[in-house]
C-alpha cells in the first residue's frame, strides 16, 4: 500500500490556469511579445522564472533585460496573477478532491503539495484545504523545475517518505515526467494523448477516488 500522495495544484486541485494565461498575456503585451493560448501550453507546470525565460526567447528578447529587470518582470506577472486569484474560494476546489483528501487522512496516508507555484500556501488557504496537507514543498528550495524530479523528491522528503512509497498526481506532461523520474507512481488527470499511453489516467478529478488509487498501486513497481 502506498504511504503518501504528492499533489500538483493547478489542474488537479483547482484551476488557476486562466489567471496565469491572462497575467502572462498582460505582461507580454506590455513588453511587446505576442502571447496566445497555443504558446501558453508550453508554460503549464513550469516555474515562473523558467516561464519568463521561455517568453523572452519566444519574443527574441532574451538579451534585452538585466537580471534585476528580469526579476522585476517575474514579480510584475505574479502581482497581476495574485490580484486575479483573490476571488478564489472553497467552491473552486475541483470535484472529488475534498473527498479524496478526507479519505487519505482517514487512512493515515501522508499528503504533500508538489507544485511549481510559489503561491501554493496562499491558494490552499483560500480554499480551506491547508489543514489536509502534511507538507508543502517549497519550489524556491529546488534547483530544477519540472520535468526534472526535484519538486517531487522534496515533496516526498518533507513527509518522511521515499518517492517509491508515493503516488504523484499531475495534469501536465512535464509533471508526469517529473513524477516518473522521481521514482513515484504517476496518475494523470486529462487525456492519454497529452500525458502518455502507459500510465493510469482519469478523465477528471471526480474519478480520483481512494479506491481508484488503491487499484492502480503496484507494489515494488
Amino acid at each position: 500500500m502506498f504511504k503518501g500522495v504528492l499533489f500538483d495544484l493547478d489542474g488537479v486541485i483547482t484551476d488557476t490556469a486562466e489567471f496565469h494565461y491572462l497575467a502572462w498575456k498582460k505582461l507580454g503585451d506590455e513588453i511587446g511579445i505576442p502571447f496566445d493560448r497555443s504558446f501558453n501550453e508550453q508554460l503549464k507546470g513550469v516555474s515562473r522564472e523558467d516561464s519568463l525565460t521561455l517568453l523572452l526567447a519566444h519574443g527574441k528578447k532574451e538579451e534585452q533585460f538585466s537580471k534585476t529587470e528580469f526579476l522585476e518582470l517575474a514579480k510584475r506577472k505574479n502581482d497581476y496573477y495574485l490580484e486575479m486569484i483573490q476571488s478564489i474560494t472553497p467552491k473552486d476546489v475541483f470535484p472529488g478532491i475534498l473527498e479524496l483528501l478526507k479519505d487519505l487522512r482517514a487512512n493515515n496516508i501522508k499528503i504533500s503539495l508538489a507544485s511549481a507555484s510559489k503561491n501554493g500556501p496562499f491558494l490552499l488557504a483560500k480554499m480551506d484545504l491547508e489543514s489536509y496537507f502534511d507538507a508543502i514543498a517549497d519550489p524556491a528550495k529546488v534547483a530544477n523545475g519540472k520535468p526534472e524530479p526535484d519538486i517531487f523528491l522534496l515533496a516526498a522528503k518533507e513527509i518522511g517518505l521515499t518517492p517509491r512509497d508515493c503516488i504523484g498526481i499531475e495534469d501536465a506532461k512535464a509533471g508526469i515526467a517529473a513524477i516518473i523520474a522521481s521514482g513515484a507512481q504517476p496518475i494523470g488527470v486529462g487525456r492519454s494523448e497529452d500525458l502518455g499511453e502507459d500510465i493510469p489516467i482519469v478523465p477528471d478529478t471526480a474519478s480520483l477516488t481512494f479506491d481508484y488509487l488503491k487499484k492502480t498501486w503496484q507494489p515494488n513497481a
